[in-house]
């Protein structure tokens, strides 16, 4: 219990440092906002009017959430890169600081980035006609439901930012997987129209359990004309979401810090 202590309050001091660091890098800040809020426009009124007007915003900002924290795994590969190309990981090697603190604390500034990425997008939702149909702790639990899939995310990004060999590496390998997962999904249309292995494959995304289960706690019907798949996934959407966020949690949460223990050794 004393270990587990000092690692959570050394990665709070790390998290707190990450957060400082922001001031030099306002252009991060920029990026994390500016995406979510751009997909919100485009999707809500490029697309909006041929797939259901008002109803499909109101429908797609789940989706825009799902996409907006994993997204955000990019900057914690990008951020962990960086710490280890100026010799940050090496001055952490030379305290008596838990192997577990250093990355615990890049996730963990990475999810307050998320929280405020998903307060942002949540007021362009509500000026593009987004409204919560539900009661105050639906939305509350819906709210910590895609916390809990960008803390997984936040993982996902530290194990390729710890694998990485430069900088470049991590920013490339950090994007190039997060089109097909967000959009091999039911985040910004409905899997029925796809094709068979296709669909199977987007019904079971983590990604589409998790705007699906915000969906419904949010309240957020499909428009009309936007039909829904009646599989075990979409049906079970916020217990399947909690599983499969919790199972990559802790996939990649070992894989991470299997690496950063070689990278250290070494």
């Amino acid at each position: 219990m004393a270990a587990m202590t000092r690692a959570g309050r050394d990665a709070s001091l790390i998290a707190w440092r990450n957060l400082l660091n922001l001031r030099r890098t306002p252009g991060s800040i920029i990026a994390a906002l500016v995406q979510p809020l751009m997909f919100v426009l485009l999707l809500s009124y490029v697309f909006g009017g041929s797939l259901g007007g008002d109803g499909y915003r109101t429908y797609l900002m789940g989706g825009i959430f799902a996409q907006a924290v994993t997204f955000n795994a990019a900057f914690t590969a990008l951020g962990l890169a960086n710490d280890m190309d100026r010799g940050l990981v090496d001055r952490f090697r030379s305290l008596p600081t838990p192997r577990l603190s250093v990355v615990l604390g890049r996730t963990l500034s990475d999810l307050a980035m998320s929280a405020v990425t998903l307060t942002v997008t949540a007021l362009c939702g509500v000026l593009v006609g987004w409204r919560v149909e539900t009661s105050p702790a639906d939305a509350a639990l819906a709210f910590l439901v895609i916390l809990f899939f960008a803390f997984a995310m936040s993982w996902v990004g530290a194990t390729i930012g710890l694998t990485s060999r430069s900088v470049e590496v991590a920013q490339s390998a950090g994007l190039i997987w997060l089109f097909p997962v967000t959009f091999v999904s039911s985040a910004f249309v409905s899997t029925t129209d796809m094709p068979g292995p296709l669909r199977h494959v987007a019904e079971w995304n983590p990604v589409s359990a998790t705007a699906t289960a915000a969906r419904d706690l949010f309240g957020n019907e499909p428009p009309p004309g936007l039909e829904t798949a009646a599989s075990w996934p979409v049906r079970n959407a916020l217990p399947y979401a909690l599983v499969t966020t919790t199972v990559i949690t802790a996939l990649f949460m070992a894989l991470a810090i299997r690496r950063y223990r070689r990278i250290t050794r070494g």
